[in-house]
């Protein structure tokens, strides 16, 4: 299949899932995961209509921005960002879905004030606790939201998580359905709603369930570009 024909499939599937759960189509953004795929087939999914791409690392990220200032792409980071890239993270990302420290809200938004860019961030919230990822508990979240009450240029627009890795899509259900819940919650407690628009959940291993859970951004990489490259040693 073309990448073309990938993409049209991931979102019909998109879409019969958000009519599943009696959502718009719409109301769901896809993000096509290109980490460690060449510019070559970015330019493919951008000519089939694909206008929001995900990486994971700032470095490979910018060589893609770099190259192709013809593409008005909406660039989006997913990756943990350390706090000493905020400032070429800032002026390169519509969206980083990382963030995880009053500290890399305020870098970022210091960032943009200089760079003159109006990033929109995203919670990334630790439902499951797992060692090896990022992300911030969910009673800490609240401290971030009180500390983006103060930024002069970012913003913060929603949620993130990334839960275990699962054997059946079924199984990343209650993690999605946790981070909606808690969002409720929040919206609930005051928290602007502003602040709670997106939420950033699901990838090609079980974004149908988590657009049933309300996900509005989900990250599709080898659903759309097939198998990863192996990593040159």
């Amino acid at each position: 299949m073309s990448i073309s024909d990938r993409l049209a499939e991931v979102r019909e599937r998109i879409a019969a899932a958000a009519r599943s759960a009696g959502r718009d189509p719409s109301s769901v953004r896809l993000i096509a995961v290109s980490k460690t795929f060449p510019l070559d087939l970015v330019r493919d999914a951008y000519a089939a209509g694909q206008r929001d791409f995900g990486e994971n690392r700032v470095q490979e990220a910018l060589e893609k921005v770099d190259a192709s200032p013809d593409l008005p792409i909406a660039w989006h980071l997913l990756g943990h960002l350390q706090t000493n890239k905020a400032k070429r993270a800032a002026a390169a990302f519509h969206t980083i879905h990382s963030i995880d420290s009053a500290e890399l809200l305020r870098k970022l938004d210091a960032a943009a004030v200089d760079a003159g860019t109006i990033p929109e961030l995203l919670i990334q919230v630790d439902l499951a606790g797992e060692d090896t990822k990022h992300g911030v508990p969910p009673n800490g979240v609240p401290a971030l939201f009180d500390a983006s009450a103060t930024l002069s240029a970012a913003r913060v627009v929603g949620l993130m998580t990334l839960p275990p890795y699962p054997d059946h899509p079924e199984d990343s259900r209650p993690w999605f359905r946790q981070l909606r819940e808690l969002r409720e919650g929040w919206l609930t407690a005051g928290v602007p709603a502003a602040m709670l628009r997106e939420l950033s959940m699901g990838m090609s291993g079980d974004f149908e369930v988590a657009v049933q859970e309300g996900a509005t951004m989900v990250r599709v990489g080898t659903a759309i570009f097939g198998k990863r490259p192996t990593p040159t040693p």
